[in-house]
C-alpha cells in the first residue's frame, strides 16, 4: 500500500544517536556535522504483489545533522530527505544556565512518556501513531537534571508544520478530509511536565516517572477552541544487559464543533488517518543486548495495545507486536523486525486507523529490514 511504503521511507531507527537531546547537553565548543543514509527491505505477508516479488528494497532516507556550541550557547538540528519529500525533524537553540539547568527554544522534543522512546524497533510503539512518542513541536523547554532527578517543563505554541501538511516526521492533528469526514483542527498552546527519578543499582539502573500534557484544539473553520490532555506513568529498567520498558497512558482529544465526536484526524510521514478521540495505550517492551568483538546485538519484543474509550461500542482495540534484533557494527546499524498488527494503521492491510471499528479479525504480518550507515 502507498501509505506503508511511505512510512518505510520516513521513519527512524530509534536506538541511534540521531534524536534531539533528552538530557542536558554538555558538549565541547565547536561544530560537528553528521548524518545517515538508509535503505529498507519490506515483505508483506498480506500483499500478493509483495509475495510475488519477494518483497521490495527501497531507498529509506538521507539525513544531515548539525551540532554547534560556543560557551554556554548551542544549536542542534536534523533535516531529512526521502524519495518523495524532505522535512525537518528538530532544530533548536539552547542555553546552559548552569550545570543543572538548560533552556531549549525552537523545534525540540516534546517531554512525554519514557525519556528516550517507548519502543526498541524501527516500527515505533503505538503511542507514536497517537502523537505521543518522539514528537517535536515549536516552543521552549526547561530541563533540570541533578542527583538522579530529571524535570522537563515546556510550552509549545504549535507543531513544526501547519495542520494541512502531512509530510512530517511526528504525528499531529490534521486539517483536511479523511474517508469523507472533514477535519479543521490545529494543535496550539500546549503545556508539558515530566518528572523522572533514576536509581543506580547493581547491574544497571531504573528510571520511574510520570508525564502530563494539556493543550488547546483550535477549529480553523469556526474559530472555536476545544482542548486535549494526556497523562502517563512509565518505567525503564536495565540489569546486566536486559532492559524492561513499561508505560500506561490515557489521552483525550475534545475538539470544538467536532464533526465526529468519537474520532479525530491526524497526519504523519505523508499520510493521514483517524484515531479514537479518547483511549488508553499500554506498552510492554523487553530487550537483551549482547556485546561482541565487532559491535553489539540487541534483541527485543515490543508489545502495545490501544483501548478506545468512546461512546460507540463498535470501536475495537488496536494491537501491535514487533520482534526483532538491532545489529551495531562500526558505522552501520541494521534493524531486522517481524511486525504483527491487528486493527492498526501501517501494520495491517485494511485497517487504516487506530482504535476504530475493525475490518476483519486477523493479525497481519510483515518483515522489515532497515540498514543504515551513520557518519
Amino acid at each position: 500500500m502507498m501509505k506503508q511504503a511511505t512510512l518505510l521511507s520516513s521513519s527512524i531507527a530509534l536506538a541511534l544517536v540521531l534524536g534531539s537531546a533528552s538530557t542536558i547537553v554538555h558538549a565541547e565548543d565547536g561544530i560537528n556535522i553528521g548524518g545517515a543514509v538508509r535503505v529498507n527491505y519490506g515483505y508483506k505477508d498480506y500483499s500478493d504483489a509483495s509475495k510475488d516479488k519477494g518483497g521490495d528494497l527501497t531507498f529509506d532516507m538521507a539525513a544531515i545533522k548539525f551540532n554547534g556550541k560556543k560557551g554556554d550557547w548551542g544549536l542542534a538540528a536534523e533535516y531529512r530527505f526521502t524519495s518523495s519529500t524532505d522535512y525537518i525533524k528538530y532544530g533548536y537553540g539552547y542555553y546552559n544556565i548552569d550545570p543543572d539547568w538548560q533552556l531549549q527554544f525552537g523545534i525540540n522534543k516534546v517531554p512525554f512518556g519514557n525519556r528516550d522512546f517507548i519502543s526498541n524497533s524501527f516500527w515505533f510503539g503505538i503511542p507514536y501513531y497517537l502523537g505521543f512518542e518522539d514528537d517535536h513541536d515549536v516552543g521552549i523547554k526547561a530541563i533540570y537534571e541533578k542527583n538522579g532527578w530529571h524535570t522537563d517543563l515546556a510550552f509549545y505554541k504549535n507543531p513544526e508544520y501547519g495542520p494541512t501538511e502531512n509530510k512530517r516526521y511526528a504525528t499531529d492533528l490534521y486539517t483536511g478530509t479523511i474517508n469523507g469526514t472533514e477535519y479543521n483542527n490545529e494543535e496550539t498552546n500546549q503545556f508539558n511536565l515530566r518528572q523522572t527519578y533514576t536509581l543506580d543499582h547493581e547491574g544497571g539502573s531504573t528510571t520511574v516517572g510520570g508525564s502530563v500534557q494539556y493543550g488547546q484544539i483550535y477549529n480553523n473553520k469556526t474559530g472555536n477552541n476545544g482542548d486535549r490532555y494526556a497523562v502517563a506513568l512509565h518505567l525503564d529498567s536495565s540489569y546486566k544487559g536486559w532492559n524492561l520498558q513499561l508505560q500506561a497512558m490515557q489521552y483525550e482529544y475534545d475538539a470544538a464543533d467536532a464533526v465526529a465526536p468519537n474520532k479525530i484526524g491526524v497526519s504523519v510521514v505523508s499520510w493521514q488517518y483517524e484515531i479514537a478521540s479518547k483511549g488508553q495505550a499500554y506498552s510492554v517492551n523487553l530487550a537483551k543486548t549482547f556485546n561482541t568483538d565487532w559491535g553489539s546485538v540487541k534483541c527485543y519484543n515490543d508489545f502495545g495495545v490501544m483501548t478506545p474509550d468512546v461512546a460507540d461500542d463498535s470501536y475495537d482495540n488496536s494491537m501491535q507486536n514487533v520482534t526483532g534484533c538491532a545489529i551495531a557494527a562500526g558505522p552501520t546499524y541494521t534493524m531486522v523486525d517481524f511486525v504483527m498488527g491487528k486493527n492498526m494503521t501501517f501494520s495491517t492491510a485494511n485497517n487504516d486507523h487506530v482504535g476504530l471499528p475493525e475490518i476483519g479479525d486477523d493479525w497481519d504480518k510483515r518483515v522489515n529490514i532497515n540498514f543504515g550507515y551513520y557518519f
